[in-house]
């Protein structure tokens, strides 16, 4: 009796990768305490202040201890999380819809608006992002919008060029040349033949770009432009605990917990997507 042999997908792939099972562990964790933060199921209000119980250490009521007004770090810890995601989804989407459109459209057709496309990434990627970020959310407002459209446009150009590289390699393949000959129209080339051969880099650029975007949203917050108070933001809670941390540790170490976690998640979630998704990798 023939056995058929079952081909293997990615995902029997990625579960062999041990960094992609606790990244997606460490992901799914910090997600699910998103979502609470979205149904407001906090232990207690992460905006009201409770002057008499200012800077007390971790407790059974205050799981994470409070902050300087008396306000539970826990509970804002889960809001500043949700926030950070909110932003990260949003901005990676913007920088993942345009600059893969633009990458595959350019590296496809090329003459001037390849071109055009490059020398516009080129002056993007001239800027470091965290000041471009700076100069862009200075320009339009502190709102979680304004934010997400900033770090989408420092991002925009990474995915430009992720999606550009494969599509310049593919065009050239045997298989396209025919789909071309029989009279295919592009669009149908694009969806059909071009854009399978993209997808394995842009879903891995995707995952370390929602951390790279986590990080970059917590530094503005940080420095001020980001999330404003009394609205709760991780990057926001670590600069607000500079001045605490000597003799009220909490107020540092928890949200910068919960920052490291989702970047290291996510970066690890990234490691085994590309280990299961490269044919190389996978027999290496």
């Amino acid at each position: 009796m023939n056995s058929r042999v079952k081909e293997k997908t990615w995902l029997h792939y990625y579960l062999r990768s041990t960094s992609g099972v606790i990244g997606a562990i460490l992901v799914f964790i910090m997600v699910l305490l998103s979502l609470l933060a979205v149904f407001k199921l906090y232990p207690h209000d992460p905006v009201i202040q409770d002057i008499e119980n200012t800077l007390k250490g971790p407790s059974g009521k205050y799981w994470f201890g409070t902050d300087q007004f008396g306000r539970d770090i826990f509970s804002r810890c889960l809001d500043g999380m949700r926030r950070s995601m909110i932003v990260s989804i949003f901005s990676v989407a913007i920088a993942t819809l345009v600059g893969v459109t633009l990458g595959i459209l350019g590296g496809y057709f090329g003459g001037w608006f390849d071109s055009v496309v490059v020398r516009m990434s080129d002056v993007i990627f001239a800027f470091p992002a965290i000041l471009l970020a700076l100069a862009i959310v200075n320009s339009l407002g502190n709102s979680w919008i304004d934010t997400s459209l900033a770090i989408a446009v420092v991002y925009t150009p990474i995915f430009i060029r992720v999606a550009r590289g494969p599509v310049l390699s593919t065009k050239e393949m045997d298989y396209v040349k025919s789909a071309r000959i029989l009279g295919f129209s592009s669009p149908r080339i694009l969806i059909n033949h071009i854009l399978p051969n993209v997808l394995a880099p842009i879903v891995v650029q995707i995952a370390l770009s929602l951390s790279w975007a986590i990080l970059t949203e917590s530094g503005l917050s940080f420095l001020g432009l980001g999330t404003q108070p009394p609205n709760a933001s991780l990057g926001l809670m670590v600069s607000d605990a500079q001045a605490l941390a000597a003799f009220a540790w909490w107020t540092l170490a928890f949200p910068s917990l919960f920052i490291t976690i989702a970047v290291v998640g996510l970066n690890l979630v990234g490691d085994g997507l590309r280990d299961s998704l490269d044919p190389a990798r996978r027999n290496s």
